[in-house]
């Protein structure tokens, strides 16, 4: 975006990553501004500044009814955080809902007057391939949809990635459930786009949408990965899954070392008004040539 006033999606850092640190990614979803709790936003505002991360991710859902406000609410938001990246994609909540107009004509208008033209960012950097995809549809009211012009995109760049790079694909609404209710939310072509990605190397991809925080193994994705985040937040939170945020750890593998992830996920706790480390996993990742 390089014709725009700095924004949220853009690089806002010279430096390179490097070589022999950790790649560290802190991603956050469904922000829902117009529902955000204030110490929750004063509580994620002091732990993102804590992290030394490459870049923040945010998987959608960045408004609650995609007005002007909420959107200068989430820039502004994004702002304080002072991360040297973040990219944002919409979710299907930052298409307006009751103003037809608009969501026949110029759905994107409000975000990208906010947040930046780009609606299917992408971050490459030494250690790591991040590719943003649109997946609201302005017909579609919720569910989400990836085309086959998207599939062969994204396939294309994560095939022209080094083995270095951990390669990540982020969409809002989610390719995997965990719970017989969410079935409906998953995402529209998924099957299509799984397989043609796990044949281009996909390890990672990033979803948000159903408010609860989750990694689980795809093996139609050659063993990759579906890493799901909770509400960043917003008062909608799920029972059981309280406002949460993830933060990826990832460091190129030598000789037989393997190829891993390192997942953290932080909470909300309101009794200390701070996110603490509720989970730590290990992604085990496809071998890569």
């Amino acid at each position: 975006m390089t014709d725009q006033p700095a924004t949220p999606a853009q690089d806002l850092s010279a430096q390179a990553v490097p070589a022999e640190r950790d790649c560290v990614l802190l991603h956050l979803s469904d922000p829902h501004f117009g529902t955000e709790q204030p110490a929750v936003v004063e509580a994620l505002v002091r732990w993102v500044r804590a992290q030394t991360a490459d870049a923040v991710l945010v998987s959608g859902d960045i408004t609650q009814r995609a007005t002007r406000a909420q959107f200068e609410a989430a820039r502004a938001f994004f702002g304080r955080l002072a991360a040297p990246r973040v990219l944002v994609i919409p979710g299907n909540h930052d298409i307006p809902l009751f103003d037809l107009g608009a969501r026949l004509l110029a759905p994107y208008r409000r975000y990208q007057a906010a947040l930046g033209r780009e609606l299917e960012p992408e971050l490459d950097l030494p250690h790591c391939l991040v590719l943003g995809a649109k997946t609201t549809r302005r017909w579609r009211h919720s569910d989400g949809q990836i085309g086959a012009d998207q599939i062969e995109r994204i396939a294309h760049r994560l095939a022209t990635a080094s083995p270095a790079q951990l390669r990540v694909v982020m969409v809002h609404q989610p390719v995997a459930v965990t719970r017989p209710e969410d079935h409906e939310n998953l995402l529209h072509g998924r099957e299509a786009a799984l397989a043609r990605w796990a044949e281009a190397g996909v390890d990672l991809v990033l979803g948000g949408h159903i408010h609860l925080p989750f990694a689980v193994p795809l093996p139609q994705a050659g063993g990759a990965w579906a890493v799901q985040a909770g509400t960043a937040l917003s008062s909608r939170v799920r029972s059981g899954a309280p406002n949460s945020v993830n933060l990826l750890r990832w460091r190129a593998a030598s000789g037989d070392a393997g190829r891993r992830c390192l997942l953290e996920r932080w909470d909300f706790d309101a009794r200390h008004n701070a996110f603490a480390l509720a989970l730590t996993d290990t992604l085990e990742l496809p071998a890569r040539g």
